[in-house]
């Protein structure tokens, strides 16, 4: 356990607890919108792209892409309108950060979008939001209407020749809709099934329009870098690693949550390099009393499984990687000496065999296998043979789909057979000795 708290940083979460901070009245007393009035009055879109880069911002839903590289790609000589999209669908297991921003400070969420807007000159916004968060939607929705009426959003937006809306678009209640291109189709009114890339959304997207498309979380970060410059932002968190040439490190602050098997689940945010035992002890209070922790997913549910001893590691992209896990959403599952892994597993399993689109033969045959055997195993009825076939399956399903889907399937159920395999054996049939 940890003898000092690592310290929170509040820039994303500093009006979270002020009240009100939801209305426009609140939220431009605390600041909203000034960044933007600076940046369309001071700066050039590519000013702007170029300070995101120079922040080092990437990705927070997860994949951990530049965010400043991917605005780059959008094609400025082209004959069609341009969109940026709010990705707001926030489906993954143990994830409720995004959560956190559109309820409490929804100004700040537009104002990223609107900031990106402008960057890319794009002439709408969708925020696509998680059809099971009714507050978000009515929340944004409210500060839509507020910021439009003292035109912040519409025509000629602060004076100036940038106009830009905003649409709330609730979602189909999908998790593969969370998947950019998914989220697309859904948004166009068809069934969320993952394209094949190329062509990138920022080309070819929304509509057959370029459109980018960025986490709730990425896009609130975008104010603050304006107001500090991308400079100020990079030198936080963890530099890129020296042994790595094509390491970004990890820049900035995260909001990282916990759920689970602790005493104090929430949300809290830091700089990147906090470690996973000092997020679990200091923070979300340690495990139940008389229980030790098992397991952690160190980023919903999708990354493979750290040990009790693995604990020590920091809370950032190429860390949990080097430790054989990943980032993920940064929001931790945490499992104690209580839960018994095979059934975590089967509830794994059933999560993703239930939530595949179907589209791709390995993840929609696959999932559904590993459900099956999984199931199989926890009822007590399986073999030896279970588990090699759980070892010939997880190559086939992983890394054969259109979209990531199956790999999340597969990477925490790996890591926990590899780790807790001496559970499934006690679970197996034991055949008597001269059977056949």
């Amino acid at each position: 356990m940890s003898q000092a708290k690592y310290p929170e940083t509040k820039i994303l979460s500093r009006n979270f607890d002020v009240p009100e901070a939801w209305t426009l009245k609140v939220a431009r007393e605390r600041g909203a919108y000034a960044n933007l009035e600076k940046a369309l009055k001071e700066m050039k879109p590519a000013q702007l792209i170029d300070e995101v880069k120079k922040s080092r911002l990437r990705g927070r839903g997860g994949a951990g892409f530049p965010t400043g590289v991917k605005w780059s790609f959008v094609p400025q000589d082209v004959d069609k309108p341009k969109y940026i999209c709010c990705n707001a669908d926030e489906s993954e297991p143990g994830t409720f950060k995004d959560r956190y921003l559109m309820e409490l400070d929804p100004h700040l969420v537009i104002e990223g979008c609107l900031l990106a807007a402008y960057a890319v000159s794009a002439e709408r916004i969708w925020i696509y939001v998680r059809g099971e968060y009714p507050q978000s939607i009515d929340r944004l929705n409210q500060a839509i209407a507020e910021a439009t009426a003292a035109n912040l959003l519409g025509d000629k937006i602060l004076g100036t020749d940038f106009s830009c809306d905003c649409i709330v678009h609730a979602g189909a209640g999908a998790y593969i809709c969370g998947e950019e291109t998914g989220l697309l189709e859904s948004l166009e009114g068809k069934r969320g099934h993952p394209r094949i890339k190329p062509p990138f959304p920022a080309v070819e997207g929304a509509f057959g329009c370029p459109t980018v498309i960025n986490n709730v979380e990425t896009l609130a970060h975008v104010p603050w870098i304006v107001e500090h410059g991308g400079q100020a932002f990079a030198d936080q968190g963890i530099g890129p690693d020296p042994e790595n040439p094509k390491s970004m490190g990890s820049a900035g602050t995260k909001l990282m949550g916990v759920s689970g098997q602790v005493k104090n689940p929430g949300v809290w945010e830091f700089e990147f390099g906090i470690t996973v035992r000092e997020l679990l002890y200091d923070y979300a209070g340690g495990p139940l009393d008389g229980r030790k922790f098992k397991a952690v997913i160190p980023g919903g549910i999708s990354m493979p499984v750290l040990l009790d001893d693995e604990l020590d590691v920091k809370m950032g992209f190429d860390d949990l990687v080097k430790v054989g896990s990943g980032l993920g959403t940064a929001c931790a599952i945490v499992m104690d000496d209580s839960v018994d892994m095979v059934e975590a597993c089967e509830n794994i399993a059933h999560f993703f065999a239930d939530e595949s689109c179907g589209q791709c033969t390995p993840c929609r045959e696959g999932c559904h296998w590993l459900e099956k055997i999984y199931r199989r195993i926890n009822a007590g009825e399986g073999t030896e043979a279970d588990l090699d076939l759980l070892e010939h399956l997880f190559p086939q399903i992983e890394g054969r789909t259109i979209c990531a889907l199956a790999d999340a399937a597969v990477w925490p159920l790996r890591s926990i057979l590899e780790k807790f395999r001496h559970e499934f054996e006690a679970k197996l049939v034991k055949t008597p000795v001269g059977a056949s």
